[in-house]
């Protein structure tokens, strides 16, 4: 085993001049960085951190979009045995406050000595920089070239590669301590599930790079193997989905990852004239994860776009997190993802049991453990129980964290590791059927509140993925609170997400609540917070993002600068 650092060294000598990053822009233009070139964009980053006095151990803090720069200081920093802390830059003005709490708390859970940024984030940084001064300072990622000859540090396997936050969906994000010894593994046992043919292959993401699928699930890879990954900003593939379909087919991508909105988005926002002349065939290994897999989603993907060449058995569902250095289960890429419909009522009671009724829910595999790694579902008393019984999740492999950054008390016992999620075996693969502390308690009864979210998908003008369904007891008694964010609304669209729920799940809530987008409160990778969500509603704090405007903007500038001011003081 070795450190990532060394494979990006030993990556500058493969004989391929494609092999690298390539980044993608809003005009699909291209700027190809091999990894010759990006050797030496590493060693000058790494000797301006020392320059500014970063010494091994020391975290630094990123906060940049999709570019070459975050490359610059993630390398940089792990060539000098620091340890880079990928954090999402603000992307929603109007929640910028919100923002700025959030990730104070995450610069001082990892104890960041320093924040690389560039001039446009900069500018509007000065309340963070008021909440958390980091020791160094900020400086702008451009900087990093300036740096000539770097000190040689030692590092080995054992050392900490990088930082990496936990989704935080139920709680505060925790710094996961990450290894190269870690890190790797886990890209080692991604590897072993590619086919023979598609080794030293393109890949291609959409996915920001703070977050471990586009940082450890593409780049890593592509260092290791070594390959070329195509990157996009997440905001291009927002604002336009198609560009992600034409730059697979441009630079014939075999691998590419996305969550399950993803795929619905594609589906539903991408016109015919933007598909002229794509081809699909080259995508092999549609990876699906970060977030619960909805069957119906991906049947109507592959419906869509099998006329482009897609191939139904390219759609991968895969099951990891961020603990896990990644993936821990990934689904076979050769043949089409498995699904059945389970008994609610039944698995509310802890058995998975298979029939399709009006009120089943359909849950889809996430497959089989990677090589090395093991999947055990407990009770509540930490007793394993057999296949068909549902309980908490608990992993077991080499790439498991040793822990949290600063002490934090560690999440492994031995040598196992509580997922939090709630799950099951049926016909030896794993099923996830839900997440412990998003449980929903409806008349005594326990339920998942993925179905009754995924039920509201199919009316009219709903943003699909963005619905949070939540269980609350009051003085009278248990409601079922369901928020939904719109694109477009109508007078009658609660009742008819309403009828939607009733209809699929045989649920009534309580309260349909319709909310402008953006207004669900998310976590730094983009996942909705529920419980944070009924506490805003109970606060009347559930209020939709300020208008992004001029007035806006200048105000955000204003209070950077005198928050800036504040901070020299």
């Amino acid at each position: 085993m070795t450190t990532l650092i060394q494979k990006l060294k030993e990556a500058c000598t493969t004989e391929s001049a494609i092999e690298g990053f390539t980044f993608v822009d809003r005009k699909e233009n291209a700027t190809h960085y091999p990894f010759a070139a990006v050797w030496k964009r590493t060693r000058k980053a790494a000797a301006f951190l020392q320059s500014m006095g970063i010494q091994k151990g020391d975290s630094v803090a990123i906060l940049l979009p999709t570019c070459i720069e975050f490359m610059d200081i993630f390398l940089g920093a792990q060539f000098i045995g620091a340890i880079p802390v990928p954090l999402y830059p603000p992307m929603r003005l109007g929640k910028l406050d919100e923002y700025f709490d959030k990730t104070a708390s995450m610069l001082e859970a990892a104890n960041v000595k320093l924040i690389v940024t560039n001039p446009r984030i900069k500018r509007i940084l000065g309340q963070l920089v008021q909440r958390y001064a980091p020791r160094h300072g900020i400086i702008i990622a451009s900087d990093l070239q300036k740096g000539e000859n770097p000190t040689p540090v030692s590092l080995s396997p054992d050392d900490i590669a990088m930082a990496q936050f936990s989704s935080g969906t139920t709680q505060n994000p925790k710094p996961v301590a990450l290894t190269h010894r870690q890190t790797l593994s886990n890209v080692v046992a991604i590897y072993q599930t590619f086919p023979d043919s598609l080794h030293h292959k393109t890949g291609c993401s959409w996915l920001p790079l703070y977050h471990d699928m586009g940082l450890i699930g593409c780049i890593f890879p592509a260092i290791s193997i070594p390959g070329r990954i195509v990157l996009i900003s997440p905001e291009i593939f927002l604002a336009k989905p198609s560009i992600w379909l034409r730059t697979i087919s441009k630079y014939k991508a075999f691998i590419s990852p996305a969550p399950n909105f993803a795929y619905s988005l594609c589906t539903e926002r991408i016109k015919e004239s933007e598909l002229d002349g794509v081809d699909l065939s080259c995508w092999k290994m549609a990876l699906n994860g970060a977030e619960p897999v909805a069957p119906e989603h991906l049947r109507k993907f592959i419906e869509r776009f099998q006329k482009y060449g897609f191939a139904k058995e390219a759609i991968t569902p895969v099951y990891g997190l961020a603990e896990a250095s990644l993936a821990l289960t990934f689904s076979r890429s050769d043949a089409l993802f498995t699904s059945h419909h389970f008994d609610r009522d039944q698995l509310a009671q802890g058995t998975a049991v298979q029939g399709r009724t009006k009120h089943s829910v359909e849950l889809a595999s996430v497959g089989k453990p990677l090589s090395g790694f093991f999947i055990e579902i407990r009770d509540q008393r930490n007793r394993a129980l057999p296949n068909g019984k549902v309980g908490t999740i608990w992993a077991k492999g080499p790439s498991l964290t040793s822990g949290y950054l600063n002490n934090l008390p560690s999440p492994i016992l031995n040598g196992w590791l509580n997922t939090g999620d709630i799950g099951f075996f049926f016909d030896e693969e794993l099923f996830i059927s839900g997440r412990e502390k998003d449980v929903l308690v409806i008349r005594g009864q326990n339920h998942s509140p993925y179905d009754i979210e995924h039920a509201v998908d199919s009316v009219s003008g709903v943003r699909t993925g963005c619905s949070v369904a939540v269980s609350h007891i009051s003085e009278e008694g248990e409601r079922l609170f369901v928020f939904v964010e719109y694109r477009t609304s109508y007078p009658a669209m609660a009742e008819d997400c309403k009828k939607a729920i009733v209809a699929k799940t045989g649920i009534c809530p309580d309260l349909v609540l319709l909310l402008e987008g953006g207004t669900l409160p998310r976590t730094s990778s983009g996942k909705l917070r529920r419980n944070q969500t009924l506490q805003k509603y109970l606060a009347n704090q559930l209020i939709p993002p300020k208008k992004v405007n001029s007035l806006l903007i200048a105000g955000a500038l204003a209070k950077s600068a005198l928050g800036y001011l504040r901070a020299r003081r």
